[in-house]
């Protein structure tokens, strides 16, 4: 009877053991799979493209941020990791191509024509009266504006809606350079940034140093024809005049003064510096034809002929404005230079970064830079000359 007893207990208990065995097995069988399922799954979603929907992809981007201060002082939270770019002036669009950063662009405004494939990119509307709808519907990590164009209130807008709004605000040749370097750092092209903005120093200091013992030219720079408008002390222009070697008749501190031809008369230019702006078809004919107008041939500049045509590159506050400034240096002071500013007509109409022929504007499409300067200086008075 004992017997019987022991002999069940031992059976029981290799029962339970077997049992043991069997579960611990299959438990450890099933953490094997649920580790090399997860590793599996880590290498999926290491080895998975990055979304392909821009609203994903700016979630994602803006859940790491670093705060900035852009040129007008306004504080925000910008993605460290900028994918999409949306640009609210020629200039900056300009200046993305240059950085070799378009693919970044996300839109720009139906003036960026510089190089010609900026024309390609979806349009959020002019640089003055962008469409906030359509600003938001390319979901951009980063909206790039200027003070030199745009509406304060657009950034503003923008910004209350969450839509980071970076504002260059150069006055300076040297300020441009600066922003350049700001919004590649932004845009995660720190080096590209640098190369470039150092290409354009060397150039400038190659033509300063050309330049520096000779006068300055003095010139009347002309924005807008009729009426006349021409530049303040406090402009990117009037810094980029002194360094082709001139010097803006006007002294005043409005930026974009509207002037009287008498006072023109009075101070007597040395030379006229037109820009292509509206009339650029019929340009040429214009400069032959200044003797025949009344009171532009009372001037000795149009008299002598020196009517210089500048790039319209030099309103605007991008790369290619050291082309326009060199090209400018090259026809104010030919006897600085072994090279002509007829030689290096060709090579001036060209983009800096070698895009091809820049498109002549048109009556249709103007300069936005012209428009803006021209809606500016209507409430300006007259302005204190030299």
């Amino acid at each position: 009877m004992r017997g019987n007893i022991l002999a069940a207990s031992e059976a029981r208990r290799r029962f339970f053991v077997m049992a043991l065995t069997l579960a611990c097995g299959v438990f450890a069988c099933g953490m094997q799979a649920a580790h090399a399922s997860e590793a599996q799954s880590q290498q999926q979603s290491a080895a998975a493209p990055a979304p392909a929907d821009p609203a994903a992809q700016t979630a994602a981007n803006k859940r790491a941020t670093k705060l900035v201060t852009d040129e007008t002082g306004r504080r925000m939270a910008i993605p460290l990791n900028v994918q999409r770019v949306v640009s609210l002036a020629p200039n900056l669009t300009e200046t993305i191509y240059a950085l070799g950063l378009d693919a970044k662009l996300a839109g720009d405004t139906t003036y960026c024509d510089i190089p010609p494939a900026a024309k390609e990119k979806p349009h959020i509307g002019s640089a003055q009266e962008p469409s906030l709808e359509a600003i938001v519907a390319l979901h951009p990590d980063l909206v790039l504006a200027t003070t030199s164009i745009n509406r304060a209130q657009t950034a503003e807008a923008l910004l209350k809606i969450g839509v980071p709004v970076y504002t260059s605000d150069p006055h300076t040749v040297a300020g441009i350079l600066n922003s350049i370097v700001t919004m590649a750092d932004l845009m995660g092209a720190s080096e590209q940034g640098a190369k470039v903005v150092a290409e354009l120093q060397q150039r400038l200091d190659t033509l300063h140093a050309a330049l520096q013992d000779r006068p300055m030219a003095h010139v009347l720079f002309v924005v807008w024809e009729d009426p006349l408008i021409s530049i303040g002390q406090n402009t990117f222009i009037a810094d980029a005049l002194r360094w082709a070697g001139a010097e803006s008749i006007i002294v005043t501190n409005q930026n974009w003064p509207q002037v009287s031809m008498e006072e023109v008369v009075r101070l007597q230019p040395e030379y006229i510096v037109l820009t292509p702006d509206h009339l650029a078809a019929e340009t040429h004919e214009r400069v032959n034809n200044l003797r025949d107008r009344p009171t532009w041939s009372e001037l000795r500049a149009v008299k002598m002929g020196h009517v210089v045509m500048a790039s319209d590159e030099f309103t605007r506050p991008a790369p290619g404005l050291v082309d326009a400034i060199e090209a400018l240096a090259h026809e104010l002071h030919p006897e600085a230079f072994s090279t002509s500013a007829t030689e290096l007509a060709p090579t001036f109409s060209q983009w800096t970064v070698g895009a091809g022929l820049r498109p002549a504007p048109t009556t249709a499409n103007p300069p936005a830079f012209a428009l803006f300067a021209l809606a500016r200086s209507r409430p300006e008075a007259a302005v204190c000359a030299r």
